[in-house]
């Protein structure tokens, strides 16, 4: 299926780039008309996938950081969020709640939460190369009528 509108941005793994990530993305997304649930959604499940990124892809040094936005003509908005970073050994592992690889600070709830917010979440990962988030969410049309 071939997108109706995309936009990509890149940017270094600061954790001030989350904020930026979020907004981008619920930025792209407007052009659907969510509703504001739906935006917090997105922005939460964004968050939490750049977060990983930042925290876990590159524990002691800064790399990059991609984030895809694809737009379907079926109402689906698609997010990938892309690392190189240090990759997840074990991904069933890591998607299950409560598992992190960080400090006491981190809660190990980073996909599980992605999960709940979207509609579908595919994680790929490669020791050493980095990892590949991709989030699916579908914007339901809202009713448009009456002559408002």
């Amino acid at each position: 299926m071939k997108p109706i509108n995309e936009a990509a941005i890149s940017f270094l793994s600061r954790s001030a780039n989350e904020g930026f990530a979020r907004t981008a993305a619920a930025c792209f997304a407007a052009q659907l008309d969510p509703t504001l649930d739906e935006v917090n959604d997105i922005k939460t499940a964004v968050s939490e996938a750049v977060t990983n990124a930042i925290v876990h892809a590159y524990p002691d040094r800064l790399g990059k950081v991609a984030l895809r936005l694809r737009l379907f003509e079926d109402g689906v908005l698609e997010i990938v969020v892309k690392d190189w970073g240090v990759g997840i050994e074990d991904v069933e592992k890591a998607r299950q709640p409560l598992y992190t690889t960080g400090n006491e600070e981190r809660s190990g709830m980073g996909f599980t939460i992605m999960e709940s917010f979207m509609d579908a979440l595919r994680v790929r990962s490669t020791p050493g190369k980095g990892t590949t988030v991709t989030m699916r969410r579908r914007i339901s049309r809202r009713y448009s009528g009456g002559g408002h």
